[in-house]
């Protein structure tokens, strides 16, 4: 079964993002064991960088505004990669500060998902959803229609 971690710094105050967070994770289970490790806040991102790269396992994906921005199958097309290939994958959600140059550096993919900038707790749920969007269209499914 793919592994799949949420490596995010910062915890979820808000119950209505921590309800989709778990409802995705729910849903991704039949899919993948993904795994959400919540790391300290920092003054800045360097205080963060050691913590995140220590937690991060596998193909590193950092969340950042100038990185490549994919479409919905473009993402399922990078999920089938590291599923065929029995990769354990990454995703890297930074606090409200961002994410350290030291970290961005290291990973192997700068994935964006707009010009816009979101709350971080928002992010989870929204990197939650394109992930189950994944694997359903992987799976051949209508969802992502």
């Amino acid at each position: 079964m793919q592994k799949i971690n949420i490596v995010c710094v910062g915890k979820i105050k808000e119950s209505f993002y921590r309800s989709a967070v778990d409802e995705y994770l729910k849903r991704l289970s039949r899919f993948a064991k993904v795994e959400v490790k919540e790391l300290a806040e920092g003054k800045n991102p360097d205080d963060e960088a050691d913590s995140i790269l220590r937690a991060a396992k596998g193909k590193m994906i950092a969340l950042c505004i100038e990185g490549e921005k994919y479409s919905s199958t473009s993402l399922a097309n990078l999920v089938k990669g590291f599923t065929d290939r029995g990769e354990e994958a990454s995703f890297i959600i930074g606090s409200s500060c961002g994410l350290s140059d030291r970290v961005k550096a290291q990973a192997d993919i700068r994935l964006s998902f707009s010009d816009m900038t979101f709350p971080h707790q928002l992010m989870r749920v929204i990197l939650c959803e394109q992930l189950y969007r994944a694997f359903m269209i992987n799976s051949g499914s209508e969802y992502h229609k």
